[in-house]
């Protein structure tokens, strides 16, 4: 790897990873609805600017129904039950729970009949992986935010139907356009839904609420879909996916410097046996083929 290229990965791997910190700090002050309409509308304004000057909207809204369809399964319903949930779960274990996805993904491309064909390694790994999950579950989380854990479930789902959508319906379409409309998409939807509920803030937030909205939106979308784009053009989309691994570390250590959250022998079972089986299961799939730009950029909206 060049040294652009370490530095790029390395930005990536911090922006991707922060996300759960900084929406743990959010979620003391504000309804979660209120913290989607934050981050989204900030990112999209940021770029949706990028998006024109590339001619790249029509395009993306042309392709309407897929366009929804990955909008609200990537972003408007996880980004809710991701926040709701770590209202009650540690910001560490949100992000380690998620560290999951490519586990759903295979479950996903069965549902969707497009089977991958499984080795015996990629079984191990899906073994491997499901220990993770549990030792999180039920001896991390302890059965105390079982509801929590539901909605992260739903919030893993989502995630790996998205990248299922793109790959089938608009893989030839541009990155920066589908995450720039799909983020705009996301601020109308909760524009109203915030009024009419009641989610606005009753008073000012606290300057750290407010920089955590700015950092979810800036740094942990726009910023970091563009140093994705740059990641990808400089060491290729299958090196880059291995950024996966970086991610859940990065939650922990965030999660326990700034939060104080705490670690247990579980938590560490709980990410070595999740992130190996990530990697076992997802194994064969990147040494056969590189995943198309267009899907790396729902990626970038997990988080």
């Amino acid at each position: 790897m060049t040294r652009r290229g370490f530095l790029l990965f390395a930005v990536l791997g911090i922006a991707w990873g922060i996300p759960y910190l900084f929406i743990k700090v959010a979620v003391g002050e504000l309804d979660p609805a209120m913290v989607v309409l934050g981050r989204s509308a900030i990112a999209a304004v940021l770029l949706l600017p990028l998006a024109f000057f590339r001619r790249e909207v029509l395009s993306v809204v042309r392709r309407w129904k897929p366009m929804l369809a990955y909008t609200l399964v990537e972003i408007i319903i996880p980004w809710y039950f991701l926040s709701s949930a770590e209202q009650h779960l540690p910001s560490s274990t949100a992000g380690l729970l998620l560290a999951a996805v490519p586990l759903v993904g295979v479950v996903v491309a069965f549902a969707m009949g497009r089977p991958e064909r499984l080795t015996r390694l990629n079984w191990l790994g899906m073994l491997f992986g499901m220990l993770g999950v549990a030792a999180l579950v039920g001896l991390d989380v302890a059965g105390s935010d079982l509801i929590a854990v539901a909605q992260m479930a739903v919030v893993a789902v989502g995630y790996a139907l998205g990248p299922a959508i793109l790959s089938r319906w608009m893989s030839d379409l541009p990155g920066v356009g589908v995450v720039a409309v799909s983020l705009a998409v996301t601020a109308v939807v909760y524009a109203p839904f915030v009024a009419l509920t009641g989610s606005w803030p009753s008073a000012w937030p606290s300057p750290s609420v407010i920089v955590s909205l700015v950092v979810l939106g800036v740094v942990c979308s726009a910023l970091a879909f563009l140093v994705m784009i740059a990641l990808v053009a400089e060491i290729g989309p299958v090196k880059m996916t291995t950024i996966t691994y970086v991610n859940p570390a990065v939650a922990i250590i965030a999660g326990v410097v700034v939060l104080g959250e705490r670690i247990t022998v579980w938590t560490v079972v709980g990410f070595v046996l999740v992130l190996l089986g990530s990697y076992l299961v997802t194994r064969r799939r990147r040494e056969l083929t590189a995943p198309e730009g267009v899907e790396e950029a729902s990626a970038e909206l997990r988080l």
